[in-house]
């Protein structure tokens, strides 16, 4: 007999030999058809997988990402033996499941291969689907997956088996179909009810230019047709919010290839939509207690070698700037954190002086591959809104408390109200990741899930998503087409005080290190705003819109009132524009509505008569005649009133 242990903590004995599907049957054979994969003693395994020993086990269907993975890595192996079967010819490599579907990437050799081909691809996929294959693990020798890929004359596959360096070697069958794969599948192709590819791209073999391109087909599938609808749906309206749609309607960045890939250029609007962000998030920090300073945008490549960060991000790097001096090498700051220990590092300290804290929109550069660079969120310099908190580890989880107030603070200000917090630990199978002791990596593990209790968040614990040099809390924020984005991140460092000897004279007049937090609710500006212009469809809330009101003058004899309006808006701080284009009211509302524009004040013989503006608001609603006297304070209410509504 064995004992399985469920989430809730019931325990029940089964004989051994038992499957999870066997095992859910008993409980409910509703739950037992509606289960897509299994975990069991902390790793995915078959729903017919037999069991010998004792453990824990869980359950996940459609609604658990855990059971979507499963899902879709079970459609990719379907794309491939579709792929095979109507060209033969081709050569199959990797095809993982992702966040949202999967892709297949696949040497077609002379065989053409576009996206007109995808119907008859999907077709035949649900076809094959509706056969009810299932999926068989078998553990085979390394001789044996050799010879089976010599076999295909498939380069791909046995370099891939060359590589596993004495580890299990696994097939996946279901149909006449085999590849080469770990697991974490379906139970059969059933479930599979509609499938969608949605792209194709170029992508070199093990993400290395100077091999071959292969072809990488993306997809996603549903268990209904009704998904795959919705699903679609959805992609369109992403594409209304694209980013880099909106933010050249709205001018606000661009990109030029002289400039140089990934790095982009801020327009006047864009500008002071980011100076609006970094002067919300300094004054939140002021009132925290943060001190704020500046580093340099280049560093000794010794700082770097010192943190540790060149050893792991090393090839993430621009190549060494060489000076004239011999052996002296500079590296374009890949991380602000090296350099604030070296600001620490520049006086004595006393516990009594502790905690403090350092804050920076400090800009880093990093060489992403040109095929991995999109719009704001990827690109290869950008601003991080980074702080540094020393402190004692007395002083730790009140620190860690403080900052996620303030990231919560961010959050709710800029309406991004529906987040969960991941704690993202060590992966215990790959320890050679990080640096430094069991001892203080258990001491920021334990500070972290703490701290996340002490504000009762909703979170979940992933390993192997940790920083190098320690555990820490991220936040993954869902914007309103509920895509999932990590958002604000904060991290226990026990490592890098030791790596530049930091320290402060405790109670007792000795030596002693601090505990370092390293904190960024935005993340990166760029990436930030990328995401806030999606989340929003470029209307940003009112407290931080570049328009806050345009006025609109009927015709050329309303322009000296119009004039006058503008100068009292702006004495009393309100962002405001005006049209005097010698076009009609009609045309100048259509394009403001195009740019966002919260509120219109329009301005014509009736209004200089009463000595008001007459409001339109965004969509169309006519707030009617608000007296001049009234109006920087009618407008004012409405952008506390959009902050607060946020808070609240």
């Amino acid at each position: 007999m064995i004992k399985v242990r469920f989430p809730d903590g019931n325990e029940i004995k089964y004989y051994d030999g038992i499957t999870p599907y066997e095992i859910a049957e008993k409980i409910s054979p509703a739950l037992a058809r509606e289960i897509l994969s299994v975990e069991y003693n902390g790793e995915i395994v078959e729903v017919r997988t037999q069991l010998f020993k004792d453990g824990n086990i869980k359950f996940f269907k459609w609604e658990d990402q855990e059971g979507k993975m499963a899902f879709w890595h079970s459609t990719a192996h379907l794309l491939a033996q579709v792929i095979l079967n109507l060209y033969p010819d081709s050569k199959l490599t990797i095809g993982p499941a992702i966040e949202n579907g999967f892709y297949y990437d696949v040497d077609f050799q002379n065989s053409t291969f576009s996206e007109n081909d995808f119907t008859k691809i999907e077709t035949k996929m649900i076809e094959e689907a509706r056969k009810d294959h299932f999926f068989k693990m078998r553990e085979v020798s390394n001789i044996e997956a050799l010879e089976y890929y010599k076999g295909q004359q498939n380069k791909y596959k046995c370099e891939l088996i060359q590589g596993l360096d004495g580890e299990k070697i696994t097939f996946c069958d279901h149909a006449d179909f085999t590849d080469l794969c770990k697991g974490g599948h379906i139970p059969s192709t059933k479930f599979i009810k509609s499938v969608k590819l949605l792209n194709i791209a170029g992508a070199y073999w093990r993400g290395d230019e100077n091999n071959k391109q292969l072809t990488r087909i993306y997809g996603i599938s549903f268990p209904k047709e009704k998904l795959l609808k919705e699903y679609i749906e959805l992609i369109e309206e992403a594409k209304k919010r694209d980013h880099r749609v909106l933010g050249k309607q709205l001018g606000l960045f661009t990109f030029s290839e002289n400039v140089g890939l990934g790095l982009p250029l801020w327009l006047p609007e864009g500008t002071e939509l980011r100076s609006r962000l970094e002067d919300f998030l300094k004054t939140a920090q002021k009132k925290a207690g943060y001190d704020m300073v500046i580093t340099p945008h280049i560093g000794n490549r010794k700082l770097y070698e010192q943190s540790g960060h060149y050893d792991k991000y090393g090839e993430s790097t621009f190549s060494p700037i060489k000076t004239p001096k011999e052996d002296e090498e500079f590296l374009l700051k890949p991380m602000n954190c090296p350099h604030h220990c070296e600001i620490f590092n520049s006086r004595k300290w006393s516990y009594r002086d502790l905690p403090v804290r350092y804050a920076e929109f400090g800009t880093v550069y990093r060489y992403e591959q040109s095929g991995e660079l999109h719009g704001l969120t990827r690109v290869r310099g950008f601003t991080q809104d980074d702080a540094h908190i020393f402190c004692t580890q007395d002083q730790l989880l009140d620190e860690f408390i403080k900052v996620i107030d303030l990231v919560l603070y961010v959050f709710k200000s800029l309406g991004f109200k529906d987040f969960t917090a991941q704690i993202s630990l060590r992966d215990n199978k790959n320890m050679d990741k990080y640096i430094g002791s069991d001892e203080v990596w258990n001491l920021a593990e334990n500070a972290i899930l703490e701290a996340t209790k002490s504000r009762n968040l909703d979170y979940r614990t992933e390993y192997g998503e940790a920083a190098f040099y320690g555990p820490k809390l991220d936040f993954m924020v869902k914007d309103a087409l509920n895509r999932e984005w990590q958002l604000g991140t904060i991290q226990v460092d026990y490592n890098l005080p030791e790596r530049f000897d930091l320290s402060f004279k405790n109670k007792n007049n000795q030596n002693e290190r601090p505990v370092m937090i390293h904190r960024a609710p935005f993340g990166s500006l760029e990436r930030f705003i990328a995401i806030l212009i999606e989340h929003t469809a470029g209307v940003f809330p009112l407290w931080l819109a570049t328009n806050q009101i345009l006025l609109i003058a009927v015709g050329e004899k309303h322009q000296n009132y119009t004039q006058k309006v503008l100068n009292l808006l702006e004495k009393d701080e309100i962002r405001a524009s005006v049209d005097f284009r010698n076009e009609t009211v009609g045309k100048k509302i259509l394009e403001a509505e195009k740019k966002k524009t919260h509120i219109m004040g329009i301005i014509g013989d009736k209004e200089i008569e009463n000595s008001e503006v007459t409001i339109r608001l965004r969509g169309g609603n006519i707030v009617g005649g608000i007296k001049l006297d009234n109006l920087s304070d009618y407008i004012s209410s409405i952008v506390k009133k959009s902050h607060k509504t946020n808070l609240n």
